[in-house]
């Protein structure tokens, strides 16, 4: 048999499997079907193959069953459950545990499109790709022989990756070099953080930017906090977190909570409740906390923000979060597939289920299209450990609302046309900045001239109306060019309104714990004396 047909009949004979595991599953919540037996399950699973059979014998084209089955009938049979329950080919289930892992096999550095090719972004600090030389802003022209005209950045990257200890060649083409450049790069295991960023933003404030929570994100955190020593306040920046697996944001949650106290509980229609508690706790370590948190805070992030929010530790700053309360648990399958199946809601300390509504939703509008005004009135109502309201449904309600800057027509004309990434490649090789750099009147200047020799428009009202976001990409992407990405991000941190909000609202954030352990004190005492 040819290894299409084995693929072909492996993916039928797999979704029948689904479905037979989703029908014992939906029997046992129905005693009155039948598992395995002359039940409705496997008769819908007969009406299957009879309309896979009709198709595949009369469709106008040949039937390729993997894309009927992995990408059209799975998909859509879990979604019909709820958004979130997924069916992994074999390609997206190695980027799952790849993601999972947080580590891979490649050369270690960001590639992604400008001016229509595919280019270094950067490389990371300490990886064969630094090391073999290569800079921001070269252009790759061709792997391993192959020339990248055409490929799509995802193409240039699985093409970057590959086995420990082997080589891959690059091609690249550099800025005022007169001919392509050949590095040959030996791969190795590439560590992929979630804690991407964190540092010292103030003598005693720290700042930790959390993209994910994969198997070594607990540890990062702690890495983290222990490298930034005594801290008088910390900004957690949890925007933009998909969440991950529910056992780092557990042990994230750790870190900021005393101990013995709830993190999350979760059940399910065919699991018992299971209750997360502080193992360790933060040792008395009560500074100020700021967490920020957006529309693209999901799952294990909301989790962690929940917990703190719940407990009065911190302050939650920024937007009402994503709105997921689903857990999810992967099962493993054959031929290198796997099945993320929700099997429980999961709830905060003070009872709350954050899941937004997905009724009657479809996919698009679920992950892209939210309220403009989130109705308050009929979420569910809970309290905090001192007796403040927050709420269920929908995401996490933030106690500080801050807006998501929005960019103008004028910005948005400046990103597309690459133009601060671009200006930095000349800046840095004609300048050579040191980290003392900032950007001056002359550095503007020069910026004014390269818009103008690549026809980019521009009105010195807008310049001046942008003035501080103008300096802040310029500086940022100077110092990704010259110093490293590290070394872009805390720039850009640096320069985020949201941050410098966050920071300004340490004092309050002071002020809530310290008033919420004054109100359960008391609760305590008076509880102890009415015994």
């Amino acid at each position: 048999m040819a290894s299409s047909s084995r693929r072909s009949l492996y993916a039928i004979v797999l979704f029948l499997a689904i479905c037979g595991f989703l029908g014992v599953l939906f029997a046992q919540k129905n005693p009155d079907v039948a598992p395995g037996g002359d039940s409705d399950v496997s008769h819908s699973l007969q009406q299957f193959a009879t309309v896979y059979d009709m198709v595949e014998q009369n469709y106008a084209e040949p039937v390729n069953a993997d894309k009927a089955i992995y990408n059209g009938a799975i998909p859509g049979m879990l979604h019909v459950l709820d958004p979130h329950s997924n069916f992994f080919d074999p390609k997206a289930y190695a980027l799952l545990r790849e993601d999972q892992r947080g580590k891979y096999y490649g050369v270690g550095m960001t590639v992604g499109p400008r001016n229509n090719k595919v280019i270094v972004i950067a490389p990371f600090v300490g990886t064969p790709a630094y090391r073999a030389g290569i800079h921001p802003g070269d252009i790759i022209v061709a792997v391993d022989g192959k020339p990248t005209d055409n490929m799509t950045t995802g193409d240039v990257a699985d093409l970057l990756k590959g086995p420990k200890g082997t080589t891959v060649h690059i091609t690249i083409m550099r800025e005022g070099a007169d001919k392509p450049l050949d590095f040959a790069v030996i791969r190795d295991e590439i560590p992929r953080y979630s804690v991407d960023l964190h540092f010292l933003i103030k003598p005693g404030i720290g700042y930790i930017h959390v993209s994910g929570f994969q198997e070594t994100t607990e540890h990062e955190v702690a890495d983290a906090l222990d490298q930034m020593g005594d801290l008088r306040g910390l900004i957690l920046d949890l925007r933009q977190n998909p969440g991950g697996l529910l056992n780092e944001g557990v042990g994230v949650a750790d870190k900021f909570l005393h101990k013995g106290q709830l993190i999350v509980s979760h059940h399910g229609r065919s699991s018992p409740e299971k209750r997360y508690t502080a193992a360790h706790g933060n040792g008395g370590k009560d500074y100020p906390l700021v967490v920020l948190v957006n529309r693209g805070t999901a799952s294990a992030a909301e989790i962690v923000a929940g917990a703190i929010q719940d407990h009065d530790r911190g302050l939650i700053a920024g937007e009402i979060t994503f709105g997921k309360g689903l857990v999810q648990t992967v099962y493993p399958l054959s031929e290198n597939t796997g099945l993320a199946l929700t099997t429980a809601h999961y709830y905060t300390p003070s009872g709350r289920l954050i899941q937004r509504d997905y009724a009657n939703v479809s996919l698009y509008d679920y992950y892209f299209e939210r309220p403009k005004e989130d109705d308050i009135a009929n979420k569910e109502v809970k309290l905090t450990d001192s007796g403040r309201t927050v709420y269920g449904g929908g995401g996490i309600t933030p106690d500080v609302k801050i807006e998501t800057p929005k960019s103008n027509h004028f910005q948005d004309s400046l990103l597309q046309h690459y133009a601060f990434f671009n200006f930095a490649q000349h800046y840095v090789v004609t300048h050579h900045p040191a980290k003392s750099f900032e950007v001056d009147d002359n550095t503007l200047s020069e910026f004014r001239k390269f818009l103008e020799s690549e026809k980019i428009p521009y009105t010195e009202a807008e310049l001046m109306q942008d003035n501080d976001w103008v300096r802040n990409n310029i500086k940022t992407e100077i110092f990704v060019d010259a110093f490293g990405q590290e070394e872009g991000l805390k720039v850009r941190a640096e320069g985020d309104p949201e941050v410098i909000k966050g920071l300004d609202l340490l004092p309050q954030a002071k002020q809530l714990a310290e008033s919420a352990r004054k109100v359960v004190a008391q609760r305590s005492s008076a509880s102890a004396l009415s015994r």
